[in-house]
């Protein structure tokens, strides 16, 4: 597998963990190459994003493509345990295994951390890996505010102090990108490698015509009468986003969709998400003055768009505040890239965070 930008090149074989524990959570398809090429000018994203952004992409990226393996997003190995956090004035889900340097996986909108199975399961060999529910969602406690990504960065140090963790590398999608962020940002002496995944930023790069197109109504719905609205209602929301901003949707299976409605069916969860969402101008002026303040993330970035999702815009987004970005793809894959096109997910992840 080889990633390529600009003049640094990343190469691995074989993944550790890969024909261990991963190989018996799901069917792993042999990798491929592929060499997609990306010219100055622009970059249009798929119809359901309904926007062009200005692109400066000159890199070419070898990419490792295999063909999606269904999802299964098993229960978590038996050598996780589970715990209930206090951390910042929220009790925080959190998912722990393994040993080794620690890695924390952040979910995102429409998920939580059960997403990350079968990634956990493979890096278990030689991580310590640590799965929080954000704030508000999944299990964790629903409180009435204390969303802003900023906030939530202070989530996650708390919980890595309650872990006894005092640095690890990050990996996010979604939403989760967002406090990932903001976590580099805040306690940048605590992140070692960051991964990021098919989501924008707040205040960085592009953010304003994203947050501008019709496809993103969602960020300005919420309040008390769309929480009304929602209420009892939530699979018919959470379908929209599930069908649209899949590649295809019959991946997203029913199993999942039927357990992460009941998930945000709990009371104050469609509050929370919302209130995510809502805390956005805010996550932006945050973002904004900290870039201006302390200019761009030093430490080594892996930006991860899906191929039918933000694609390879997702590296120049952090571009736009990290110094030192690697451009990744996850091919035959929409949004939900663990749903998706797993085995493709694990080996990228591997691939940067056992590199040099």
């Amino acid at each position: 597998m080889a990633l390529f930008t600009g003049k640094t090149a990343l190469i691995t074989g074989g993944i550790p963990g890969i024909g261990l524990a991963a190989a018996e959570r799901f069917a792993a398809e042999g990798a491929q190459v592929a060499v997609t090429k990306r010219r100055g000018g622009e970059l249009s994203l798929p119809n359901r994003l309904l926007a062009k952004f200005p692109f400066s992409f000159l890199a070419a990226a070898l990419l490792a493509v295999s063909a999606p393996a269904q999802a299964q997003e098993l229960p978590y190995p038996a050598e996780f345990r589970t715990e209930e956090i206090e951390a910042n004035g929220v009790t925080i889900h959190v998912r722990i295994g393994g040993s080794g340097p620690a890695i924390v996986l952040i979910h995102g909108f429409g998920e939580s951390g059960d997403m990350w199975s079968p990634l956990a399961a493979s890096l278990t060999r030689n991580h310590t890996v640590v799965v929080p529910d954000l704030r508000g969602m999944g299990r964790s406690s629903k409180p009435a505010g204390g969303f802003s990504k900023m906030n939530q960065a202070t989530d996650i140090a708390e919980l890595m102090d309650a872990l006894k963790i005092v640095q690890s590398d990050v990996v996010a999608h979604d939403i989760g990108n967002m406090v990932a962020f903001a976590f580099a940002e805040k306690y940048s002496n605590r992140v070692t490698k960051l991964i990021v995944i098919d989501a924008p930023i707040p205040g960085i790069g592009p953010w304003d015509e994203i947050a501008k197109s019709p496809a993103t109504w969602h960020f300005r719905f919420g309040g008390p009468d769309m929480e009304r609205l929602v209420k009892g209602r939530e699979r018919i929301y959470l379908d929209r986003f599930w069908n649209e901003f899949s590649g295809d949707p019959g991946r997203f299976t029913e199993r999942s969709r039927s357990r992460y409605a009941a998930l945000y069916a709990l009371p104050g969860a469609m509050h929370s998400v919302f209130e995510q969402y809502r805390a956005f101008d805010q996550d932006a002026d945050d973002n904004r003055a900290w870039l201006a303040a302390h200019g761009k993330l030093a430490i080594p970035v892996l930006a991860l768009g899906a191929e039918e999702g933000l694609g390879m815009q997702m590296a120049d987004i952090m571009r736009a505040a990290a110094a030192d970005v690697t451009a990744g793809l996850v091919p035959n894959s929409g949004h939900w890239i663990m749903q998706e096109n797993p085995a493709a997910t694990v080996r990228l992840v591997h691939a940067f965070i056992d590199g040099p």
